[in-house]
């Protein structure tokens, strides 16, 4: 009886404290009141500002990097932006897995800030010492200047991969850290977290908007020096500002290895194919309540979807984690392979971002672009992605989901499927523009003879505009809710690879385009035929390439809605966890009567 009383009074005393299992580096528990919230995020977003002035800082520009300093041609320069870029947003899944098993976000997080300061610092020098890049070259035609060598090569795409490697431990953490900072059991946080996502993507894309206008324009009108150095500053600068920022977050322990939990739940759920499920779901096997509460860990139960699984969890005499798993590691892992189909469906229009910074940059190099004594560097157009994805973001949270969820009744307004839906159709309509776009533009350089030449054709770089800006749109819809829907559907103890997931799209999404650009310019060669890409665009037809990916749209979005419509979320665990405390509190309290029943009767 005492021990119960105690134990009761512990979790009263226990109200100032977070209910989400989040500690300090020590491993102690953390108060609410002097740890997270938006303090502790200022500082991951202001860090975030920072790195993504100095991701974008490369990648917006490297394809010109690559054709006018290492002179290779367009699919081969497309290709390797998008290999890079790809690699750069796999290797997350590495990072999470680190995380969630082993040390922990923050420290993760760390370490791999180390090792993408040490690559963003090599590629500073490969640019900027004459002896790590070809000569200058000012031939038009590509193949008559000189390449690199394999040791400048080597040294330039070493550093270029490094960073990958470092940001593989960054990407998945950093924001996952910013989500951590708030507590879904107590109302006010979770009310702002609902929010997190959305202005955390507002706030990280005005270190995009910098890069793709200052530091695109340093790199093509002042140089590669300045405009790389600035970029691995300001990462410098943004690793001193989270560290600053320590005192303030609340850590999420590490639970083990997601994968081999997963694992253990097929192998087990295998080996006992053969074995009935019961009808009662009471009768599988599951930990005791308190071995969830006292770890600030989440019960879940048993469901019907991916019913074979359940088999892990039948109980055969046999006690081995290969052979029987609690019902929620069961539901654990079909919470991640549920997510599986929706990740599938975001490949293609992954794909599509990939083209903001090669192909659409290329269509810039071929139009005017001065006005007055300014020459406009292509990959700025970029910036308007961002201006377009700023604004609509803002109209989103305040206006949009506002009057919306009047008739919902949801919180976010709309579904995070629904939103990203909308997404994915802004992604057919750009692709048909940017079809009729190119169309146009092939027209007018006919028209003028600069087909065979090559030459610049007499239209405003401004026409590739509505191409842009919609990509900005379709961000603010698809991009912001991937994060989220992974984010949130993951279950708690993997959000870290649950967040991998949006990026590992990105990732795909890019080798998918170097795959793409490839085989068709293979195949459009064949047969006498120039192709479809060709290093001269006024000779190419990306109109045709451009209504292909409108056409690979479209069957996507009817995969899409397919899956969206057989996928269930899951419940929210700050209603799980207080049905679970309930629970625990009336067993406490016929435990407490009945000890109060047997010493009457002694």
């Amino acid at each position: 009886m005492a021990a119960v009383v105690e134990e009761m009074g512990l979790e009263n005393r226990s109200d100032g404290y977070t209910q989400d299992g989040t500690v300090d580096l020590k491993g102690n528990p953390v108060l609410r009141s002097k740890r997270g919230g938006w303090t502790a995020c200022s500082f991951v977003v202001v860090y975030e500002v920072f790195e993504r002035m100095a991701y974008y800082g490369i990648s917006s520009n490297l394809v010109i990097y690559l054709t006018k300093k290492l002179h290779q041609g367009t699919v081969t320069s497309a290709n390797n932006v998008t290999n890079w870029v790809g690699t750069i947003w796999l290797t997350p899944i590495l990072g999470a897995y680190i995380a969630d098993a082993y040390l922990g976000r923050y420290w993760t997080f760390v370490i791999a800030s180390g090792i993408y300061l040490t690559g963003m610092s090599v590629l500073t020098l490969t640019v900027s010492l004459p002896g790590l890049k070809p000569p200058h070259c000012v031939d038009p035609i590509v193949a008559n200047c000189k390449k690199a060598s394999t040791l400048q090569l080597a040294m330039f795409y070493g550093a270029l991969y490094t960073l990958a490697l470092g940001t593989g431990g960054t990407k998945p953490n950093i924001s996952t850290i910013g989500a951590d900072q708030f507590d879904d059991f107590e109302p006010k946080e979770k009310a702002h977290k609902l929010s997190f996502f959305n202005w955390w993507m507002f706030s990280i894309f005005f270190g995009t908007l910098f890069a793709n206008t200052v530091l695109v324009y340093i790199q093509d009108n002042v140089g590669w020096t300045l405009g790389y150095g600035l970029p691995t500053l300001g990462l410098a600068i943004s690793i001193v500002i989270f560290l600053v920022g320590t005192p303030f977050y609340r850590h999420k322990v590490p639970t083990g290895s997601p994968f081999t939990r997963m694992a253990k739940v097929i192998v087990a759920a295998l080996k006992k194919w053969r074995v009935p499920i019961p009808s009662d779901p009471k009768e599988l096997y599951e930990l005791d309540l308190e071995e969830y509460t006292k770890k600030g860990k989440y019960r879940i139960d048993s469901t019907p979807t991916l019913r074979f699984l359940n088999k892990a969890c039948v109980k055969t005499g046999v006690t081995s984690p290969w052979m029987l798993c609690p019902v929620t590691q069961v539901e654990e892992t079909k919470q991640i392979l549920r997510l599986i189909p929706i990740l599938i469906s975001t490949f293609v229009p992954s794909t599509m971002v990939a083209q903001i910074s090669t192909l659409f940059v290329k269509q810039g190099t071929t139009l005017q672009r001065n006005i007055g004594g300014f020459n406009i560097p292509p990959a700025s157009l970029a910036g308007f992605v961002t201006i377009s994805m700023l604004v609509c973001v803002v109209i989103y949270d305040r206006l949009f989901v506002k009057i919306i969820r009047k008739w919902t009744k949801n919180p976010r307004g709309i579904t995070l499927l629904q939103r990203m839906g909308i997404g994915m159709i802004i992604h057919i309509i750009i692709m048909l523009i940017a079809s009729l776009t190119e169309m146009h533009r092939l027209r007018v350089a006919k028209d003028h003879g600069l087909v065979e030449n090559g030459g610049q054709v007499p239209l405003s770089i401004f026409v590739l505009l509505p191409q842009f800006i919609l990509m900005g749109t379709a961000d603010a819809f698809l991009e912001v809710a991937k994060i989220e829907f992974f984010y949130d559907q993951a279950p708690e103890s993997m959000k870290s690879l649950g967040t991998s997931f949006s990026m590992t799209t990105l990732g795909i999404g890019s080798f998918t385009s170097s795959f793409l650009l490839s085989t068709v310019s293979h195949i459009t060669k064949k047969h006498g035929h120039g192709g479809w890409i060709r290093n001269n665009l006024n000779a190419s037809h990306l109109d045709y390439y451009y209504a292909f990916f409108a056409v690979l749209n479209v069957l996507n979005f009817g995969f899409f809605l397919v899956v969206q419509r057989l996928y269930e979320y899951k419940a929210e665990v700050s209603d799980s966890m207080t049905i679970l405390k309930e629970e625990l509190r009336g067993s406490r309290a016929v435990v407490a009567e009945n000890m109060e029943l047997t010493l009457v009767k002694a």
